[in-house]
């Protein structure tokens, strides 16, 4: 009786509530108990055993191969438990990447040029800027709505994954074969707005087994378009918002427009000389065009003053790069540029504004516009000054290397500048 009853309650857990033991004693104890049995029954063929003894080591065994039944159920549902958790996304409740690779594999070797599906992934635009804003926890939770919401836009014709981190997947078996409708559809529904942020996606879609006749090839295709896609999406944002800026800031001041006109050119340059990624050259173009954006809430007075300027109003002047961050910010796409234009009147011995930046802390974006700002507006005739001469302007910055420009920098700008195709006509 002590046997079957061991055999048949299950170890209680002591470290938590939900935890389940993993040591021997829980095997062990019944095993011992069942060798008692057996030994009493095998004992009973070859001499003279009381009925009792026979009768409960009978039982004994009997209990401990329910015991064993139960423990097999137990185990199966665990398992079954564990592969549905190994397939799916513990934040969203979508399948997941490791479901999408064995669905794929399947629908591929199934089907046929008459039946074909669609593959379709889709990447968030403005997740980062989003997170960056509400933090982790609300990231999250915008995940969470928006998986729901592809998933109930799928029902019925197709099957949400998410990837990972802000990117999502779908199989799509439209009836019609209108993919590209279903997917700009889904593509919707991975859409939020609201007050201070804007989240679009960005998706690549491909008709299987017709372009593809792997998992592997069907998602680098996928992949491909998707980020294409995103490129152009980002650089026709980024285009409009930039063109409307540089707009307001020609009509405000026309001869603002020239000079941060003239400044991009230099930067661009500076930053090739660096031999950065285009991309990384093109934020810092389009980060040197809108660097003084800021402006146009200066006052005429202040900004055509044909005298230096007095206390208050550099004061003044030292706010426009905080007024350009947060016009600039107001574009998501152009979060990068906004933190680029803030520090781009920063020093690098950390007398600059608005944070007292030094070194290395200062994006080398900013670090680039401030000595092709600074250049541009020494050569540059004033209305209380004329401007330098481009070898007198060099010999300033490399006077200033390293108090307020980055000397690294410097060299960079003057190799830039010597090169014929960088050179900036300077009126007499």
């Amino acid at each position: 009786m002590l046997a079957a009853w061991a055999a048949w309650l299950p170890r209680r857990a002591v470290s938590g509530a939900g935890e389940r033991s993993t040591d021997a004693r829980g095997i062990v104890l019944p095993l011992m108990f069942a060798l008692g049995a057996l030994a009493i029954l095998v004992w009973s063929s070859v001499d003279r055993v009381g009925s009792p003894a026979i009768v409960l080591a009978t039982g004994s065994v009997l209990v401990i191969m329910c015991r064993l039944a139960l423990t097999w159920r137990e185990n199966s549902r665990l398992l079954r438990a564990s592969q549905d958790e190994a397939m799916t996304d513990a934040l969203t409740g979508l399948a997941n990447r490791r479901a999408l690779a064995l669905d794929l594999d399947r629908r591929i070797s199934s089907a046929s040029g008459e039946r074909p599906f669609t593959l379709v992934l889709f990447d968030l635009d403005g997740f980062k800027h989003y997170n960056d804003n509400f933090g982790h926890p609300a990231g999250d939770a915008l995940l969470q709505r928006l998986g729901s919401s592809l998933r109930s836009h799928l029902r019925g014709v197709g099957t949400a994954y998410r990837m990972g981190g802000d990117e999502f997947c779908a199989l799509i078996d439209p009836p019609d074969g209108g993919y590209e409708v279903d997917a700009e559809a889904a593509a919707a529904a991975l859409s939020e707005h609201g007050e201070g942020f804007a989240i679009g996606c960005s998706f690549g879609s491909i008709t299987l087994p017709t372009e593809a006749q792997s998992a592997e090839e069907a998602l680098r295709i996928a992949d491909q378009r998707m980020y294409a896609q995103k490129r152009r999406g980002r650089a026709s944002a980024s285009r409009q918002s930039k063109d409307v800026l540089l707009r307001a800031l020609s009509e405000r001041n026309p001869d603002l427009g020239t000079h941060v006109h003239d400044v991009a050119k230099l930067a661009a340059a500076t930053a090739a000389a660096f031999s950065l990624p285009p991309d990384e050259t093109e934020w810092i173009r389009l980060g040197a065009e809108l660097h003084d954006v800021g402006k146009v809430a200066i006052p005429d007075a202040i900004l055509q003053k044909p005298a230096p300027l007095d206390e208050s109003e550099w004061e003044f002047i030292h706010r426009h790069t905080l007024i350009g961050e947060r016009i600039i910010a107001a574009a998501p796409d152009l979060h990068r540029v906004a933190t680029m234009v803030r520090s781009s009147h920063e020093r690098v011995d950390g007398t600059g504004y608005p944070d007292r930046l030094t070194g290395d802390e200062i994006p080398l974006g900013s670090r680039i516009i401030a000595v092709c700002d600074a250049f541009d507006a020494m050569t540059t005739n004033r209305p209380y000054r004329h401007g330098m001469d481009e070898q007198t302007a060099i010999s300033e910055l490399r006077r200033c290397a390293a108090t307020q420009f980055d000397p690294i920098v410097v060299e960079h700008f003057i190799h830039a500048l010597n090169t014929r195709e960088t050179r900036i006509p300077r009126a007499a």
